[in-house]
């Protein structure tokens, strides 16, 4: 094969494997509509090392399915664990106050709805309570 049949098709492969990346971005898989567990019920005991991480501003775990977070006030927030784009694992950024997807760039706010695209659903939100060193998320 001569160098330049080898690099047309290095390019053509190339041309494919990005046009394939962004059929996933498409409108079709946009809008599946991804959501949160329904009939959400547990408590996380906020002495134990494995919730540890709820203890500090910024914090954050996820547990069946659910991400919770301590905010910038120390209150909590929980939210579905899964972007509504294509269900990649969220992150909790505590400064921009935004639940980030670091697959595709959506990002929701602190309410779960969507502050950046290419998400069209916002997430799935859940009710916290804190009780001593409880903290119950439910929906």
């Amino acid at each position: 094969m001569e160098r330049k049949e080898f690099l047309t098709l290095i390019g053509a492969a190339a041309t494919s494997i990005a046009l394939f990346d962004c059929i996933g971005c498409s409108k079709s898989s946009e809008n599946t509509g991804i959501t949160g567990p329904a009939d959400v019920n547990f408590t996380l005991d906020l002495t134990a090392p494995a919730n540890a991480p709820l203890l500090t501003i910024g914090g954050a775990l996820a547990k069946n399915g659910i991400l919770v977070a301590c905010t910038s006030s120390g209150s909590y927030i929980a939210v579905q664990q899964s972007c509504t784009h294509e269900s990649f694992s969220l992150i909790y950024h505590v400064s921009a106050q935004l639940f980030l997807c670091n697959k595709h760039g959506a990002a929701f706010n602190e309410n779960g709805v969507i502050a950046n695209p290419p998400a069209t659903k916002n997430l799935t939100v859940y009710n916290t309570k804190l009780t001593g060193t409880s903290l119950s998320v439910y929906s």
